[in-house]
């Protein structure tokens, strides 16, 4: 296998492969055909929708952001175990496409340096990983499904959403909290996407192989729409929050933990950061809160403890 890591000569390669012709039964061919009903619905999902137009939080885009660092840490662990598979490895580009050091970044920027204190893998994500796991050590040749759909997304609609997440949440000019759009060792997206296809193309699989590869492609549309749709419900329960001059849950870790958006999402937890000031917490409908936060914490540790 030639290495991801022959720079200039790398570049030549997928210069060379811009203009390839590609046939109706190639993967890479296979997948854009056999995806276009997934890839329509998810960017109809209420989440990407509100997104695309700006309308996003700094909480909820934290979240958001927190889920993208579990799925890939999922997928390039399992990348790196399959490296030197043949059925994996000509896809192999960590120092091009590998996005989880990036996330970390982004991370420090919204949580600071205890960011692994403050984040927690929502259920929507969890099922996510799991299935990225159970593919990488049980059947290696569906991981390029997993890698098709969020890599050649990234460099596609990816560019996108960074620009809005940067203008919407008023982020730095110097791209702080949106490393995780930025493909610092990909010179020319658009050529190295037709040398990604390419070696996808050159891959020794037969018909059936395929056939599971594009199905595997469009269970990983619906994992992304399912923590999409997560979101959407996380952005509801916040915005309700707002509008009833409730606290505002701090962004900081997984939404779950808190007994009153818990409530609302049909899923109680067991502890709440609430910011708010003694003033503030004398308040009668605080103290009517605080209060029955109590309570959910109580049937919460009841339930646990039978």
């Amino acid at each position: 296998m030639e290495s991801a890591e022959m720079g200039e000569g790398e570049m030549l390669r997928y210069e060379e492969t811009e203009n390839d012709n590609v046939s109706p039964t190639d993967l890479s061919e296979l997948l854009k055909e056999g995806t276009k009903e997934s890839h329509d619905r998810a960017e109809n999902t209420q989440f990407v929708k509100d997104f695309l137009k700006g309308r996003i939080k700094e909480e909820l885009f934290k979240l958001a952001t927190v889920a993208l660092y579990f799925t890939y840490s999922a997928l390039e662990e399992e990348m790196d175990r399959n490296e030197d598979n043949p059925v994996f490895a000509p896809l192999y580009f960590p120092l091009e496409l590998h996005r989880k050091e990036a996330l970390i970044k982004d991370l420090q920027y919204f949580y600071g340096e205890d960011w692994k204190e403050k984040i927690q893998c929502s259920e929507a994500t969890q099922q996510y990983v799991d299935r990225i796991h159970h593919v990488g050590q049980n059947e290696p040749e569906l991981l390029v499904a997993h890698a098709y759909t969020r890599y050649m997304g990234d460099l596609s609609g990816g560019q996108v959403l960074k620009k809005v997440a940067q203008r919407a949440l008023k982020l730095p000019s110097t791209e702080e909290g949106i490393q995780f759009y930025v493909f610092g060792n990909i010179s020319n997206a658009q050529q190295f996407k037709q040398l990604y296809r390419a070696r996808m193309n050159a891959l020794d699989l037969d018909k059936n192989t395929k056939e599971r590869i594009v199905e595997e492609a469009n269970r990983a549309f619906r994992f992304n729409m399912q923590v999409f749709d997560e979101l959407d419900k996380i952005g509801k329960s916040l915005a309700e929050a707002q509008d009833g001059g409730l606290p505002v849950h701090d962004g900081k870790g997984d939404l779950r933990k808190c007994p009153y958006y818990a409530d609302k999402l049909g899923n109680a937890g067991p502890s709440c950061p609430y910011q708010g000031t003694v003033a503030l917490a004398k308040q009668p409908l605080v103290q009517l809160m605080l209060a029955t936060c109590v309570v959910v914490l109580a049937g919460a540790a009841a339930w646990y403890m039978m």
